[in-house]
């Protein structure tokens, strides 16, 4: 859970203080695009751990299973990470402020929170789960097998 959500709280915060140097308030408005922007980089993350979940499942180390997981998804989560940001950086030169600013916002949002999931949710995933992955690895090599049946 942790290697998802830290993450995406960096980006949020991040995105604050866009919002903060950017002079955009948050309101009503804006609050439903930060969401948005939420919504999409939580996807990414959760679509990348759960193929490494399904490999250390099979029986890999963290370093192969992500391995695998980035060369399963990372080429599809990079190319709709980079979709997306130019779809709606298209905004950023809309003659409406908000619509700009929201251009801004989300551009920002859905390849930063891309960049998050492809290099530092691997990273968490490794200082999180590396050594109890390696102790359970350790725990069923190191047990005795019973061929008495």
């Amino acid at each position: 859970m942790l290697c998802i959500i830290l993450p995406l709280s960096m980006v949020s915060i991040l995105c604050y203080a866009l919002m903060g140097i950017l002079g955009i308030g948050l309101k009503v408005n804006t609050l439903q695009v930060v969401a948005l922007g939420v919504g999409v980089g939580v996807d990414y993350a959760v679509y990348i751990y759960s193929r490494m979940n399904d490999y250390i499942d099979r029986g890999e180390t963290l370093s192969e299973s992500c391995y695998h997981a980035m060369r399963l998804t990372g080429k599809p989560i990079i190319f709709t990470g980079m979709v997306l940001g130019v779809g709606v950086g298209a905004w950023i030169f809309a003659p409406l402020k908000f619509q700009a600013d929201m251009g801004i916002l989300l551009t920002f949002m859905f390849v930063v929170n891309m960049l998050g999931a492809i290099i530092v949710m691997p990273a968490l995933a490794r200082w999180f789960l590396g050594p109890r992955l390696k102790a359970a690895r350790e725990k069923i090599v190191s047990k005795p097998i019973d061929l008495s049946n």
